[in-house]
This record gives structure tokens, sequence and C-alpha cells, in this order.
């Protein structure tokens, strides 16, 4: 059989344990609420809030309608394959499931590289940080995570497409990209070839980018002569440091290993961490640590009872 011969795919992530499968739609469910309503809330007081129109919340902004984005394209469709012991998906839609999650996955992955060139800029030459990053070069860094995305992630794929075999079952709970390359019937050395190359763009260049910068951006904060100074530099960046740190973590665990053909519940688990939990945590990092976020969706809040 050759690949377009199969029209449905099966996901059996969870098949014969009914209680796991709603003991985790319970929780993908409140985790999805929160985060909605947490990174809907930070893009409204964005836009809203005019001390908060400048580089950094405006690439804050963007992470969050990412993270609205990420966690949409998979967890109502996991939700409700959780709801049902061999759920079936089109192959169309499986595919555009796939493709969506690679896309804003690595969207984000570009993002927090240039978040981090942000407070690289911001906290080693401070007297000239408007004018380096001026709202031309801020919506060009903007556009091009999002286009570098498409070229590095998804044109590939499109460009030499995964043959799939006789089989159908996914052993997943959405359409994600390890678990969907299982099926495969190409060579298993090319396709892992072809995904290490890909991870290595797209997560560990910027990862390695990220880390530089923050090598560098430490031997800044250590030059300010003021502790409260110090203080402050550390709370601005330890925020995006701990984003980071949670996001390419999870991302490199997943991606940058040997494919097995063998279902194991630890990628399940990792990829609801990558699709649901990251995406909440952002949010919640961002605000909990930025009193000025706090204050203004206090007052937003005040405003809106």
């Amino acid at each position: 059989m050759n690949e377009t011969e199969i029209t449905e795919f099966v996901l059996i992530g969870f098949s014969g344990r009914p209680k796991t499968r709603m003991a985790l739609a319970v929780f993908i469910t409140i985790m999805y609420l929160v985060t909605i309503v947490a990174n809907g809330l930070i893009t409204l007081v964005v836009i809203s809030e005019s001390r908060f129109h400048n580089p950094m919340y405006f690439f804050l902004c963007n992470l969050s309608i990412i993270d609205i984005c990420l966690c949409t394209t998979s967890v109502p469709q996991a939700i409700a394959n959780c709801m049902v012991d061999r759920p079936v998906m089109s192959f169309a839609r499986c595919y555009t499931q796939m493709y969506a999650g690679i896309y804003f996955g690595s969207t984000e992955c570009f993002l927090l590289a240039v978040m981090a060139y942000d407070r690289y800029v911001a906290i080693s030459n401070p007297l000239h940080y408007t004018i380096v990053m001026n709202w031309r070069v801020c919506i060009l860094l903007a556009l091009g995570t999002w286009l570098l995305a498409f070229l590095f992630a998804i044109v590939p794929w499109i460009a030499n497409p995964a043959q799939v075999c006789e089989h159908n079952e996914i052993d997943h709970i959405s359409c994600e990209l390890t678990a969907f390359m299982k099926l495969i019937c190409s060579n298993m050395a090319r396709s892992q070839l072809m995904l290490n190359l890909n991870s290595t763009t797209i997560v560990l260049f910027p990862f390695c980018f990220i880390l530089f910068s923050y090598l560098h951006i430490i031997v800044a904060i250590l030059r300010i002569h003021s502790a409260g100074g110090r203080w402050k530099a550390f709370s601005t960046c330890g925020s995006h440091l701990a984003v980071v740190v949670v996001f390419f973590g999870n991302c490199i665990v997943t991606y940058i290993k040997p494919l097995s053909k063998d279902g194991q519940d630890s990628g399940k688990i990792l990829s609801v961490i990558n699709g649901v939990v990251v995406p909440t945590v952002n949010p919640l990092i961002y605000t909990l640590r930025n009193q000025e976020v706090k204050s203004a969706l206090k007052q937003l809040t005040r405003k809106k009872l």
C-alpha cells in the first residue's frame, strides 16, 4: 500500500484505559482554559495599555498569540480523542494538525531567540536600545520568526512527504510528529537524519544563540555598580530564561533522540507538557515575576467589573 490508500488514522494513545483518558481529559481541559484566558489577558493588556508599547512587551504579545495557536491546534481534538476508546481522524485533519503544531512550535523557538537578543541589547547597550530596537526592526524580527518557521519546519516536510505503509494506528492522543513517523515505510535512518537536521536548525541553533546571549547579559549585569540595578536586570531576564529552560528542555528531550518503533507513555506525557503545560506556564511566569503586568491586570479586572 502507499500513503494515498490510507484515508484515516486511529489514535490508540490510551486505548483500554478509560480512567486514564478521563483524568487526562479533565487535566487538559483545565490547562487549556487557563492558557487561553491567561495569554488572552496578556495580549489584551499589552495592546490596550500604552505603557507596554515597547519591544519587550511587543514580543511577549507575540509569544502569547503563538501559545494560544499552539494549544488550539491539538488540545480540543486531544480532549475529544480522550472521550472514546479508539478515536479516528481523517488523513487531511491529521496532517493539518501535525503541520500546524510543527509550525507554531518552531515559531516559538525562533521568537524566544529574538527575545533573548532584545534583552541583550537592553542590558548591554541601554543608551542606544530605542535606536537599535526601533519599531521597524521589531516588526521585521517578528515577521522573520514566522517566515523562518515556515521555511525550515514546513517546507522540508511538504517537499519530501513521508510515505505511510499499511499501518494507520498512531500510538498517541494527537497527530504528533514523532508518533506519526513510526508509521512511515521509508528508510528509518533517512527519516531520523531529516528529523535531526530540522531539530538542529529549529531547536539547537536558537537554544545555543540564547545561551550565548545570556552569557553576555550576565557579564553586562555584573558590571552594573548598583545592587538594585543588578537585581532589576536579573529579575527582568529571569522570567525569559525560565521559559527558555522549560520549553527548550522539553523540545530537546522529545525531538533530538533516536526514533523508536515502540510506543512509550513517556513520549505522550512529554507531548502533553509541550503542548499544554508550557503554553500555560509562559504567561504565569511572566505575570508572577512582573509587577507592572500584575498591576495592569488588576486594573483591567476592576474596569471589567
